[in-house]
């Protein structure tokens, strides 16, 4: 089952890229009393989420925790260490957590997989953004596959 509007974001471990390598996390420290837009992606270093989604939200970060947002969090299904090293390439600096779910449990537990095993690339995250108050989600908005509009910074910002 999906996720939704009213729902507590399941307490889970994590990993997180930080300069130091990687760090166990959980999503109590990321999402606990604060405010977190989290969005994720189908990988690091595609097409898409390269050129445009994580961009934008480095672009737009300043004028997004300027709205109370405390966090901004980029996920994917991909190790700890490509997420470090994708951050580096952005140059996301501290601007936004890259987050790592490895596993795909957290993805799982979301009800946001995607089964791209056909193309080669395995079980990922579908394209999402979720926004959430002290772990509560107030705001979820799913791509369908291919689009890039409900997740994008520019319609987050607009949202908060």
């Amino acid at each position: 089952m999906t996720i939704k509007v009213g729902d507590n974001i399941p307490v889970m471990k994590l990993m997180i890229a930080t300069p130091e390598g990687p760090k166990e996390t959980s999503t109590d420290e990321i999402f606990k009393d604060k405010k977190v837009v989290l969005f994720a992606v189908p990988g690091a270093f595609t097409p898409t989420c390269s050129a445009r989604h994580l961009p934008g939200f480095v672009q737009n970060a300043d004028a997004i925790l300027a709205k109370g947002v405390d966090t901004i969090v980029c996920m994917s299904v991909n190790d700890a260490f490509v997420m470090g090293a994708w951050g580096k390439d952005q140059g996301v600096g501290d601007k936004v957590v890259m987050l790592a779910d490895g596993s795909g449990a957290f993805t799982k537990s979301l009800g946001l997989e995607l089964d791209l095993i056909a193309r080669g690339l395995g079980m990922r995250s579908q394209r999402f953004v979720l926004i959430a108050q002290d772990m509560k989600v107030t705001h979820l908005g799913v791509e369908p596959p291919g689009g890039f509009d409900v997740s994008k910074a520019e319609t987050v910002l607009a949202e908060l």
